[in-house]
């Protein structure tokens, strides 16, 4: 277990990679980030632009929305560009107060909005089912995001899907990721957080294809399928940038810090979100915390030397009124929870001493 020399992220993260000089992919993505004519980049979006206004479709793309930070700042730039979007949100088991707040807020500029809910049963049984089997809460969810919008748009004959970021430049990831300009079934296969799987490796007796219809892709073929786009490959993203554009659109953020990681308006408007990352402390030994403190390092705004000082500060917490909640949804006790978190422990990089699990190989 590495850890980069710039930033404070271990090559136990999925997708990052430390190279030989110890600089990750992330930190060289920033780098390269930098060089870029952001410019050129935007009238490059301003042609996609001007050629949907010539089409004069119903829609112009669809925005898949969950009220947070991010979203906001996306239909924010769309309707700048007086386009018209269709908003998608799929509504998560456990939305926080702030959350709904937020998604009512960003329905409140002006735009078009479809949420989906799934049958409680299926998605009970479909969290369960991810829990033991890869000790993931977060598969539902991003399989009926991906899938659905992209139903959506083609049902309503939408030509674009507006994504924000891709993680894969702002995480870490292979070049040929980094600069992909249109999000294809094997870049969500890859960083789409299903495990690889699709709808169909989860039905069987309990979960039947019924069951699972909204999260299957519509693959029947057509004259021409939406194109998914980032809007981060047009926009220098920056999360404290886009945090600090969708409060002046009002948007709500904690006055606390959040439950995970460093920032009070990330990761707040749904407790499943804090459990997702949980459980990454268990097979990858980091943090949320790391996630965000590398991004305030690549972004000028923290050195190192004073992240790591947080990060020897800050323990690794249980989310114990979130993970209470979730039990309580998927029927399991909280004692069967951790034994389950248990059985996903990477014991090439912790170590049990003295009944306390810990890490071989902290940050210096």
């Amino acid at each position: 277990m590495k850890y980069c020399k710039l930033c404070v992220l271990p090559d136990s993260r999925p997708n990052l990679y430390i190279l030989s000089d110890g600089i990750c992919t992330a930190c060289y993505s920033k780098k390269n980030l930098k060089k870029i004519n952001w410019n050129i980049r935007k009238t490059s979006f301003l042609k996609i632009v001007s050629n949907l206004k010539k089409k004069n479709n119903l829609y112009d793309c669809v925005v898949p929305v969950s009220g947070g930070k991010d979203s906001t700042w996306q239909i924010i730039e769309i309707l700048k560009n007086n386009l018209k979007p269709l908003a998608f949100t799929y509504k998560p088991v456990l939305r926080t107060k702030i959350g709904q707040q937020n998604l009512d807020n960003l329905k409140k500029l002006g735009v078009d909005h479809i949420e989906f809910s799934i049958s409680e049963k299926t998605e009970q049984k479909f969290l369960k089912k991810a829990f033991y089997k890869f000790g993931a809460v977060a598969i539902p969810m991003h399989m009926a995001m991906w899938n659905i919008s992209f139903n959506l748009a083609k049902k309503f004959s939408v030509p674009y899907i507006v994504w924000g970021e891709n993680s894969a430049i702002e995480y870490g990831g292979a070049k040929k990721d980094q600069n992909l300009k249109n999000l294809d079934n094997k870049w969500i296969k890859k960083f789409g957080i299903n495990f690889g799987t699709t709808a169909k490796d989860w039905v069987d007796k309990d979960l039947t294809r019924k069951d699972m219809a909204p999260f299957f892709k519509d693959e029947t073929k057509t004259k021409k399928n939406p194109k998914s786009i980032f809007l981060g490959d047009y926009f220098n993203w920056d999360p404290n940038k886009s945090f600090q554009v969708a409060k002046k659109n009002g948007f709500k953020s904690y006055k606390r810090i959040s439950k995970t990681g460093i920032y009070n308006y990330a990761d707040i408007d749904d407790d499943l979100i804090s459990i997702h990352h949980y459980l990454k402390i268990y097979k990858y030994g980091f943090s949320r915390t790391q996630d965000n403190l590398s991004l305030e390092i690549r972004n000028g705004r923290m050195s190192r030397i004073a992240a790591i000082k947080i990060l020897k500060k800050k323990k690794f917490l249980a989310p114990n009124g979130d993970i209470k909640k979730f039990c309580k949804f998927i029927k399991i006790s909280k004692r069967e929870f951790y034994r389950v978190c248990e059985k996903f422990r990477n014991k090439e990089i912790w170590y049990l001493k003295d009944n306390k699990w810990k890490l071989k190989y902290p940050i210096a």
